[in-house]
């Protein structure tokens, strides 16, 4: 589980940006050469651009109008951008020489075509590449060809072929996709800095935002995040909304690790020489779709439906933005994203309120549980069943958990019934958070389940159905993380408890059965003594039998550990008193009369015990054992347990 929360997150210091974001020297300071000019110079240069600018006009040319510029000749492509640039320049020197000249007004045009024509290649650059500069690409780049395209563009203007020279010698290592991609984001590059250095960074931007902002919302899109308001999301079965948070939670981390993190390396390359605008288009590119994601889960958290698996979604949603949180701060890291930083993190406030109301709920619900039916035989109770499960679910995020809880104060003990405040249940205050209201909550279980237990009629078989709970509620804590959260103090305390209950339920129910017996088992007793035992004997264990018959204990390993202890204490004692006193009882007759148990009868039948009236497989189906029908002893055994009024 992620150990990253809320806490870690607002005080942790500023993730840093991305690599690619850095700040570098803008256009106007770029390696192209710097020259006076004169009259003639500014002649040639108007010359030389204008001779190019028309050749690739697509209003005065067929060919230019079907052709790419950048794909026909990427020499001239290069050649083309700086003559574009020199043709700025000499544009700068008339302005300040004679601003009325006609001169500027032809090289004024000049500039307005080839911007013109910029644009186009821009635009259909973007579009021909979208599969080459998808986000999956960029953001799996590797950063020795990243490198080598960021050098090779300051340098686009001194040589035409230095993008691709760059890529080839980036190695065999590159993919093809790599390739084409990154000469792509030098030619990319190479027109906006040309565009914005001129004057025309509007219209560069307008078709990079067009472009690159249809592809984050439909990755959005196919991702299955839509816009949904509150009102439809309460509309909702909660099965949809299920399936809805299942899809974001796929989609949250697509879109951080893939989706915005090759939009951010594309954006920051393409502008890399302008941080301002930089920063402002990758913000109107992302926002929409971002604010989108990232408010999602707070829509969920302010749902009002709140069935049991609401809490451990909602709480998926949690760690996977604290674990995102660190590249969300990084891709985010501009001014005018902090929107989106900020409804990220409101998320996360937004599920912790929820997750606090709802553990108070649950509790509240344990508490104000109304069945008044004990749990047939005395057996594990639904609602412990219930609460428990609950409960070690929450146990596998108890990382988070604990940041949800760190600041909360811990619960009033008021509520509860003052003999269970000095109970084990009881956690030390200075016990971590989670597991004070973990350990609480255990115990309202508990509080309640002494409620029901009172409801049993049968001293014996309320403190045998507190067993059988307390044992399910241990044996919940010992096979899942609550161990972790609660410790082993606390399940060996209440282990020390669950003895306490079986030991109260063997006095209760079988007190009577082990005083019938003599404390010495083989003193001389007088034959009428020896009968009496016997009888009294007969008729304990057969009352004991009986009700204890519909009783159950679900989990094997404390079944087996009540049995043994009341054979332990029940079969050589009786054994001792069956083979000294059994033959002074009478004739054979006799014996029969008052002998009804062998030893052997006594394992059987408190082998078919707690079984909530099944007998085992060592028993028949009548109250005897199996063995009943090989002596006419135990056949008349089995005929006084069915017959005999107690």
């Amino acid at each position: 589980m992620p150990r990253k929360g809320m806490r870690s997150i607002c005080f942790s210091p500023k993730t840093p940006s991305l690599s690619l974001s850095r700040s570098t020297t803008p256009a106007s300071t770029s390696s192209t050469p710097r020259f006076s000019y004169s009259e003639s110079s500014v002649d040639q240069c108007i010359e030389a651009t204008e001779a190019l600018v028309l050749k690739w006009n697509p209003e005065t040319s067929v060919y230019a109008n079907v052709t790419s510029l950048f794909y026909e000749d990427k020499n001239e492509a290069m050649h083309y951008i700086k003559c574009v640039n020199q043709l700025q320049k000499a544009m700068d020197f008339l302005h300040s020489d004679n601003p009325f000249s006609q001169k500027l007004v032809r090289a004024q045009k000049l500039m307005q075509m080839a911007m013109k024509r910029l644009q186009k290649e821009f635009y259909q650059i973007l579009s021909m590449n979208r599969a080459h500069l998808d986000p999956e690409s960029m953001s799996t780049r590797s950063s020795r060809t990243s490198t080598s395209v960021h050098s090779s563009i300051s340098d686009c203007e001194d040589d035409a072929t230095a993008a691709e020279d760059d890529v080839r010698d980036a190695g065999d290592s590159i993919s093809e996709v790599e390739q084409v991609s990154s000469i792509a984001m030098a030619d990319l590059r190479a027109i906006a800095e040309c565009m914005i250095s001129s004057g025309y960074a509007k219209e560069c931007l307008s078709v990079y935002k067009v472009i690159r902002k249809s592809i984050i919302d439909e990755g959005i899109y196919r991702l299955n995040v839509e816009k949904v308001s509150s009102s439809q999301m309460n509309k909702m079965d909660w099965q949809v909304l299920e399936l809805k948070i299942k899809a974001w939670l796929e989609a949250v981390k697509i879109s951080v690790r893939t989706l915005f993190t090759g939009e951010r390396v594309l954006c920051d390359h393409v502008f890399r020489s302008f941080e301002s605008i930089r920063e402002s288009c990758f913000a109107e590119i992302s926002r929409d779709g971002a604010n989108l994601l990232f408010g999602f889960p707070e829509l969920v958290a302010k749902t009002k439906k709140s069935p049991p698996e609401k809490m451990f979604r909602i709480l998926d949603m949690y760690t996977a933005i604290s674990e995102l949180w660190p590249e969300i701060e990084s891709i985010f890291s501009f001014e005018s994203t902090s929107a989106v930083r900020s409804q990220a993190f409101e998320s996360l406030v937004r599920i912790t309120e929820s997750v606090r109301t709802m553990i108070l709920e649950f509790e509240s619900k344990i508490q104000r549980h109304s069945s008044k039916l004990p749990a047939s035989g005395g057996g594990v109770h639904p609602l412990t069943t219930h609460a428990m499960d609950y409960l070690a679910n929450l146990a596998d995020y108890s990382n988070i958990l604990s940041d949800i809880f760190a600041d909360l104060p811990p619960p009033s003990p008021s509520s509860l019934p003052e003999s269970f405040l000095d109970s084990p249940d009881s956690t030390d205050s200075s016990a971590p958070a989670l597991t004070v209201r973990i350990a609480r909550l255990i115990l309202v279980l508990l509080c309640k389940l002494d409620v029901k237990a009172k409801h049993h009629k049968d001293f014996s078989l309320a403190y045998l159905f507190l067993a059988n709970n307390l044992q399910h509620v241990i044996f919940k804590v010992r096979t899942s993380n609550l161990l972790y959260v609660l410790g082993e103090d606390w399940a060996a305390k209440h282990e020390s408890k669950l003895e306490r209950f079986v030991g109260k339920y063997e006095d209760l129910m079988w007190g009577e059965v082990f005083s019938s017996l003599p404390e010495n088992p083989r003193a001389v007793i007088s034959p009428a003594e020896a009968k009496e035992r016997f009888r009294k004997f007969n008729f304990k264990f057969e009352e004991a039998y009986r009700k204890q018959r519909p009783f159950i204990i679900a989990d094997m390993k404390l079944r087996d550990q009540i049995k043994r202890s009341i054979e332990s204490k029940l079969v050589p004692i009786y054994r001792q008193f069956y083979e000294t006193h059994r033959m002074t009882t009478g004739s054979t007759r006799e014996m029969a009369a008052y002998v009804v148990f062998t030893p052997e009868d006594i394992k059987s039948y408190l082998s078919d015990l707690f079984f909530g009236g099944i007998i085992s497989g060592n028993a028949s189906s009548s109250l005897s054992p199996s063995s009943a029908t090989s002596s006419p002893l135990r056949r008349h055994a089995r005929h006084i347990l069915e017959h005999r009024t107690v």
